[in-house]
């Protein structure tokens, strides 16, 4: 059981859970989310799951010593003589448990960094030392990591900050945080839940409902046909395209097309393995945080991340911009750069130095090699130039009479926007940064249209009828999307129907799946990706 499209999760797993679950008492249904989750761990990645216990000890311990020294700090402030004095003892319990949130998070993210990013940053030394003929050469150690590291260390990071700032309460129940930390859905890939969200609500022992039973179904079955239908046929073109250097021997307008579909293969396997993950956990009445808003209706890079893998990017605004740009240094450059540059430019210096932190991390997030610090840069220079020229060229639409709320500069920003996106994906894709460039090369100093008036692009892993099933069911997720666009739930559209009509569109999605799906001789399925990161 290696992703939840497995079959060995959705036939097997999961209904297992759900049965288990519905026959224990209310005292006891934590406790089974609780194992299976420990299960699913063990099932994904065996005895590594050592890592998640670590992290998960590590900061309910840092979190119930944080708590303690909040409790003698109340005490001693109780007792003291004046408001100096007052002032002195906060300070001092103060540092303290800065001291003990400062190793938690340092030993989780020391873990995280060890495993992920160790091979590649002594490989960078070992080039650098080659480059200036240094005679050492590191030997680069080959560590495994628990699945979903990335994920879980995020969370226990959050949870540990947010005691500190008194945002929740250090638990005293290690079997809830456990859970929190470890719930099976999510553990993988995400969302990236905040514990004052999801701890309580998986703790109280929800019963089985009918409405959220069905509802679980019916995202689990679009999650699925979004992955199977769209996600695995469009992989065999990528792959054809991008695979061994393959994209040397086709022209621009080919690269373009893979770049396309490879933002369309990402999209649709990490929302539809959302999917699956938000309608497991619906399944148990816990509600898992959306991570993903139509995110090609954005008129801006700005905007797209606001849409795109919503809580990695809530993550990094609470955890490392807000800190940033309302640190002492930032705010003392913000107000003499107020003075200097005015109102509108005054805060962007800041604001620039805190995105480049927020994108650095996210590329580094998302893989540990030169063409994911690319990619976060190149989306840290898009959005900082959006922000430098945004005061400019609201002076020049206002003084041209013009309006972002026009349908023809909405459709020019929505195709703009999505266009810079797939080149962004071409650098992510690529096995490296020179071998992103040499794609960007074929696609500006080569470019031609060519293949797509002959045939030929019906000759690259997909032909007339995969294209024909994928804009179809592309078609069909642009329309939910527009509907959940204007605040409409698909979802209660069709539950208002009489049974017999439900029933029939969730076998037609059934049948879509199972007859359209891309498996068996001639496909190749994808590994989950996010899973990876």
């Amino acid at each position: 059981m290696n992703s939840y499209i497995s079959l060995a999760y959705l036939i097997l797993f999961l209904p297992a859970v759900v049965l288990l679950y519905a026959v224990m008492p209310k005292k006891a249904k934590p406790y089974v989310l609780l194992a299976a989750s420990v299960a699913f761990a063990y099932l994904i990645s065996h005895f590594f799951i050592i890592y998640l216990v670590v992290t998960a000890l590590s900061v309910y311990v840092a979190a119930l010593l944080v708590k303690k020294q909040k409790e003698r700090c109340k005490t001693a402030r109780t007792v003291a003589e004046n408001r100096e004095e007052k002032k002195i003892i906060k300070a001092r319990y103060t540092r303290i448990q800065l001291f003990i949130v400062s190793l938690a998070i340092i030993l989780n993210i020391g873990i995280l960094s060890v495993l992920k990013y160790s091979p590649f940053f002594l490989t960078t030394f070992n080039q650098v030392f080659a480059m200036f003929n240094i005679g050492i050469k590191l030997p680069l150690p080959k560590f495994h990591a628990c699945i979903g590291i990335s994920f879980y260390t995020l969370q226990a990071v959050s949870y540990i900050h947010d005691v500190y700032k008194d945002k929740v309460e250090a638990d005293t129940n290690f079997a809830r945080l456990a859970l929190y930390m470890s719930f099976f859905p999510i553990i993988m890939e995400g969302p990236i839940c905040r514990y004052a969200d999801t701890a309580l609500p998986l703790w109280e022992g929800k019963k089985i409902e009918y409405k959220n039973f069905t509802y679980g179904l019916q995202r689990i079955a679009y999650g699925i046909m979004k992955k199977v239908v769209v996600a695995d046929r469009t992989n065999l073109l990528v792959t054809t395209i991008f695979r061994e250097f393959q994209y040397c021997n086709y022209d621009g307008g080919i690269i373009l097309l893979g770049a396309v579909m490879y933002t369309i293969e990402l999209y649709m396997e990490f929302s539809g393995t959302i999917d699956i993950v938000i309608g497991s956990a619906e399944i148990f009445g816990i509600t898992i945080p959306e991570n993903f808003r139509q995110p090609f209706f954005a008129k801006s890079i700005s905007e797209f991340w606001q849409r795109w893998h919503i809580t990695l990017g809530t993550w990094f605004r609470d955890y490392i911009f807000y800190p940033v740009t309302m640190s002492k240094p930032m705010k003392k450059l913000t107000k003499n750069c107020r003075k200097k540059l005015g109102r509108d430019y005054g805060p962007l210096p800041a604001s620039i130095i805190a995105f480049f932190c927020v994108w650095l991390c996210n590329g580094l997030w998302h893989g540990a090699g030169w063409e994911y610090i690319f990619f976060g840069m190149y989306h840290f220079a898009l959005i900082s130039l959006g922000a430098l020229v945004l005061p400019l060229s609201n002076k020049l639409f206002e003084k041209l009479h013009l309006s972002r709320k026009s349908i023809p500069y909405k459709i020019f920003a929505v195709a703009r926007t999505c266009i810079l996106v797939c080149i962004g994906e071409m650098f992510f894709n690529a096995r490296g940064l020179n071998e992103g460039f040499k794609m960007f090369k074929i696609l500006v100093s080569r470019f031609s249209l060519k293949a797509f008036f002959n045939g030929g692009i019906f000759t690259i892993g997909m032909d007339r009828f995969d294209y024909i099933i994928v804009a179809v069911i592309l078609v069909i997720v642009l329309i939910v999307g527009i509907m959940r666009e204007k605040g409409r739930s698909v979802r209660d559209l069709i539950a208002a129907k009489p049974f017999a009509v439900r029933f029939l569109i969730f076998l037609t999605m059934l049948a879509v799946i199972i007859i359209f799906g891309a498996y068996g001789k001639g496909y190749i399925p994808i590994n989950p990706i996010y899973a990876n990161f």
